[in-house]
């Protein structure tokens, strides 16, 4: 397998000023203190995070600006938008402005392979350690959803390579992250209430790519219709056509057959361009065929991606809380073609369009926040919480049916991220199953 990593550039000098305290943002402070750096951290909460960093200066309920001026260089959590005060402030007078991924980066020498894309990143990044495992090698997962990278500083063994999840949040962020492996795996609308237009989101997402060299590898679909990826790394595609081809009922690699379709373990049309996306990084770096092919074969999945959580008289309970954006929705509604679905959906709805969701399910409940507006758009009957949600949409199905969590929005407005989401669901059909146990 290649090996080939790049010397990083150095961090710019102390003191430090982190803006933002969650999971990102402490991970930074923690790894900027072991360095023995001076750091300030700033978050416009009001309550302490948990486990912080002995001998941190912290100052809450601000926006930070009071404290630039004892700042030679910031750190910016992924969650604060570059529109921040502070962080335009310090664009401004030139101090050098990091994201976490781009200081995590940075403090590592390991090689990097970093997805990104609009769905299906935790599930293809999981993948992607799975096979890596399999063909003996040391890896380790982080990145936008579990370890912030950061936190791997001074942790991992030099062999090991790193597995990154990227986010745009993430990657608008970086200067000169360069991956030695880049995966997109697709890019449709979201989180245009914080980027804007669907192309300032692509721009985000295309940093990925932006200063690989010739001896890196960049995947991305084969009709992914976007002419100039950026970059001098070596393009390689995945999908119908791709060095990574899917015809015939069969991945193929080199004009050899890898696996067939039946014998990938994950499900769903969606599920099997992840697949093709991880095998083609991996295939293209060395790593063995017949790991790969044991990967892909063996592989059932992540929690809150298409989890299936129970059936209780014959309905089928699936949890897809990971599911932030339409599009992803849609894929998972696509995963049950010979099934009535009942559809759990709503929360924050990042400005996203609904109406392609009417009429795809047999029924839609929604919650949170923005369901007024969704229902408009989609139809279906407001619930309020997930709760109730489920009640109903128990009390509608029927043996055969499939109720299924995807909620294509955020979940800050009633859970503190889409893990509590999910946990809250299976907990509640758990709770169902309890009862029927009983009754």
């Amino acid at each position: 397998m290649t090996q080939s990593r790049r010397p990083r550039p150095p961090l710019p000098p102390g003191p430090w000023l982190v803006v933002g305290l969650a999971r990102s943002g402490i991970a930074a402070a923690r790894a900027l203190l072991a360095r023995g750096e001076r750091v300030v951290a700033v978050d416009s909460g009001s309550s302490a995070p948990p486990a912080l960093p002995e001998g941190l200066e912290i100052h809450l309920g601000t926006d930070g600006l009071a404290f630039l001026p004892r700042a030679r260089a910031v750190v910016k959590s992924p969650g604060v938008p570059r529109e921040a005060p502070v962080i335009a402030a310090a664009r401004e007078r030139g101090v050098p402005v990091l994201g976490e991924l781009e200081l995590g980066w940075r403090l590592l020498a390991n090689e990097f392979v970093a997805v990104t894309g609009t769905n299906g990143k935790t599930t293809t990044v999981e993948l992607l350690g799975h096979i890596h495992r399999e063909a003996g090698l040391a890896v380790c997962v982080a990145g936008n959803v579990g370890t912030a990278i950061s936190a791997l500083a001074g942790e991992l063994p030099a062999a090991a390579v790193v597995v990154c999840e990227a986010s745009s949040f993430q990657l608008e962020d970086t200067l000169a992250f360069a991956p030695e492996g880049a995966v997109l795996l697709n890019v449709a609308a979201d989180h245009l209430d914080r980027h804007g237009t669907l192309e300032d989101y692509l721009a985000a997402k295309l940093q990925i790519f932006a200063r690989q060299g010739t001896d890196d590898i960049a995947v991305a679909p084969a009709g992914l219709m976007i002419e100039d990826l950026g970059g001098c790394a070596r393009r390689v595609s995945f999908g119908p056509g791709g060095e990574l081809d899917d015809r015939a009922g069969q991945l193929w690699w080199d004009g050899q057959p890898l696996i067939a379709h039946e014998e990938i373990r994950l499900r769903g049309a969606h599920n099997r361009e992840n697949a093709m996306a991880a095998a083609a990084v991996c295939l293209a770096r060395g790593v063995a065929p017949a790991a790969v092919r044991a990967g892909l074969a063996s592989f059932g999945g992540v929690e809150h991606r298409l989890e299936e959580v129970a059936r209780l008289a014959g309905v089928l309970f699936v949890n897809d809380s990971k599911a932030t954006n339409v599009a992803s929705t849609l894929v998972a509604l696509a995963s049950f073609p010979d099934a009535p679905v009942h559809l759990i959906l709503g929360g924050q709805s990042k400005g996203q369009d609904f109406s392609v969701l009417r009429g795809r399910a047999q029924a839609i409940y929604l919650i949170g926040q923005d369901a007024d507006r969704i229902g408009r758009e989609a139809g279906g009957q407001r619930c309020g919480d997930l709760a109730t949600a489920v009640v109903r949409a128990r009390a509608a199905a029927r043996a055969g049916d499939v109720i299924l969590l995807s909620p294509a929005c955020a979940s800050f407005d009633q859970f503190n991220d889409f893990e509590a989401r999910g946990r809250a669901f299976r907990e509640l059909v758990r709770q169902e199953a309890r009862s029927r146990r009983r009754g």
